[in-house]
């Protein structure tokens, strides 16, 4: 899938799902609300998100320096719009990574670093979720109570989780056995002419076992000498989620709604959690529905479906504006899509 497509999909899909919650639900009482709402809080959500940013940031910034590197906290904030961006126009929102990795390569940072200073902190909030979600649904069983659906969906997100977490654990503890697969998968490919010469395929396995050896040496070099830094990352990690989950109570306090924090942070972090693992570009469709069918359990239905919206629109998609601006601005969308190309063809040896 193309990132164009990918985009056109996201923007579809939210723009039907949205359509349709505003019409099977909004009512005069909802219009009411929003009219009078308060601005103020409003403006607090904003800000709310602001510091999702640079908790986000922040912890880049805290991974690259266990690392032994260095990503300012300026470039952190772009690493972060370009995430949003590349997991809105990607399925399985798996897009975001290979767009830091490239910009991070182009500040001089190693292909395998970038990997791993990525990966890290994409685990780390899976991490943070694979620990939350069980605690919230112990304590508030209600929130999948009335769908047996969700209730599937978790099962299965867990099941990926723990697949992701076990092949991570792999990769460390066997390097070795990466890189031998690599080169039959690179020989397999010679085979079908995708390499044409012996000096290409060569300059494939050394630049594969340099960044493997990068890679490991990252995730090495983190858990020992770099262990503050990656405990400050896991600070700013929770930090960057509860404010990403205090969106939702702040706007709900804007409209008049009653509602219980605790609650409000369990329901989102059991969809998050879910969302993470969707197969729209950047859960599109399901983000607005599932919203306004989870959402329900915190307010009347009346009012879900169009927090469920408003909530997205502060916390995803002014996020991927910002991306569209910075990959339109600092990589144009020609690199943009030779970077998409390379990791579905799994070429990196251009790099």
């Amino acid at each position: 899938m193309s990132l164009r497509k990918g985009l056109i999909i996201f923007i579809l899909l939210a723009f039907g799902v949205n359509a349709f919650i505003i019409i099977k639900s909004v009512d005069a009482h909802t219009i009411h609300s929003l009219i009078h709402a308060d601005k103020f809080k409003l403006l607090l959500a904003l800000f709310v998100v602001f510091g999702a940013w640079i908790c986000d940031s922040g912890r880049f910034c805290a991974l690259s320096y266990a690392a032994g590197e260095k990503v300012s906290f300026s470039l952190g904030i772009v690493l972060t719009w370009l995430n949003y961006f590349g997991s809105a126009v990607t399925p399985m929102q798996s897009g975001g990574g290979p767009f830091q990795v490239y910009v991070l390569y182009k500040k001089g940072i190693p292909v395998g670093k970038g990997i791993a200073i990525t990966l890290m902190r994409t685990m780390l909030t899976i991490l943070i979720l694979t620990l939350s979600v069980p605690a919230a649904l112990l304590l508030d069983p209600e929130i999948l109570a009335g769908s047996p659906f969700l209730k599937g969906l978790v099962s299965y997100v867990f099941v990926v989780i723990l697949a992701t977490w076990a092949f991570v654990a792999f990769t460390i503890a066997k390097p070795e056995l990466i890189k031998r697969l690599a080169r039959v998968i690179v020989m397999w490919l010679s085979r079908f002419k995708f390499m044409n010469s012996k000096r290409r395929v060569i300059k494939v396995f050394q630049w594969f076992d340099r960044e493997v050896d990068n890679y490991i040496m990252n995730f090495k070099l983190a858990f020992n000498s770099g262990k503050l830094w990656l405990i400050l990352s896991v600070i700013l990690s929770v930090l960057h989620l509860l404010a990403l989950f205090s969106v939702l109570p702040v706007l709900m306090s804007a409209v008049g709604l009653e509602f219980r924090y605790v609650q409000t942070i369990a329901v989102q972090a059991v969809f998050m959690f879910i969302l993470y693992f969707v197969p729209t570009p950047g859960a599109s469709g399901v983000a607005e529905g599932g919203g306004a069918l989870l959402y329900s359990i915190l307010m009347p239905q009346n009012m879900a479906g169009i927090m469920s919206i408003i909530c997205r629109f502060f916390t995803d998609y002014i996020s991927i504006f910002m991306g569209v601006i910075v990959v339109i601005r600092m990589l144009g969308w020609g690199v943009t899509e030779d970077i998409a190309r390379n990791q579905r063809e799994g070429d990196m040896n251009d790099a």
